[in-house]
């Protein structure tokens, strides 16, 4: 199988992995328009240092878990939405002011997308960690990548928190992006919840189609 999902077998070398040479080529040049033509450059920083950690994460680990060409595909996707968010800060993101325009919205809604898709694009490759690295039972595989969007969206909330009170204070407003939400944080983590649940349900409904056709197959 050329492209390879969380089941397959085998995992190509990254020398000749096009499709993730694509992946990076993209990121880095959208990480780079991100950082030439960012409106807020101290924010740029603080909003892509967790950027560098998990870039470093994903690297340093590539030879002992490399994930499949599909959990990459959604891990790179992420990181686009995440640091073309950071060139205009969040709350001023051209992308979430069309989408207000076009939608009749009351904020701009950019960054309840971030979060939706933290939970979506990521609960696959979470799965597949556990899963086929870590060995963890199906249904724990299953669950965990819920639970555990969960806690980091809550985590980040405070370190949000943190960031904005604590150390960086000119930079609070810009960085939370609350836009006069109250309950902005709490939304946040739904939306990251609520992703997660859908990514698993819709995993699990393929699976489950495709185990009724291969049944279906054993007993033609």
């Amino acid at each position: 199988m050329d492209f390879t999902v969380a089941i397959s077998k085998e995992r190509k070398p990254f020398q000749k992995n096009k499709l993730l040479w694509l992946l990076l080529f993209s990121f880095f040049c959208i990480w780079a328009n991100s950082f030439v033509g960012t409106t807020d450059i101290n924010n740029w920083f603080i909003e892509n240092t967790l950027t560098v950690l998990f870039l470093i994460f994903i690297t340093t680990t590539f030879k002992k878990y490399q994930f499949s060409d599909l959990s990459y595909l959604l891990i790179c996707i992420y990181l686009c939405l995440h640091v073309y968010g950071s060139k205009y800060t969040y709350a001023e993101n051209h992308f979430g002011y069309w989408l207000k325009d076009f939608t009749q919205a009351s904020r701009n809604n950019y960054d309840r997308i971030v979060h939706f898709c933290f939970g979506f694009l990521l609960a696959y490759p979470m799965r597949e960690l556990f899963l086929k690295w870590l060995k963890y039972p199906k249904l724990v595989a299953w669950i965990l990548p819920i639970e555990i969007t969960l806690s980091i969206s809550a985590m980040y909330e405070l370190i949000e928190w943190a960031v904005a009170d604590v150390f960086f204070k000119a930079q609070g407003a810009a960085y939370l992006g609350t836009q006069g939400d109250i309950w902005d944080a709490q939304k946040d983590i739904f939306m990251a919840f609520l992703g997660a649940i859908v990514a698993t349900s819709i995993v699990s409904f393929i699976k489950r189609i495709f185990k009724i056709y291969e049944d279906e197959n054993l007993m033609a």
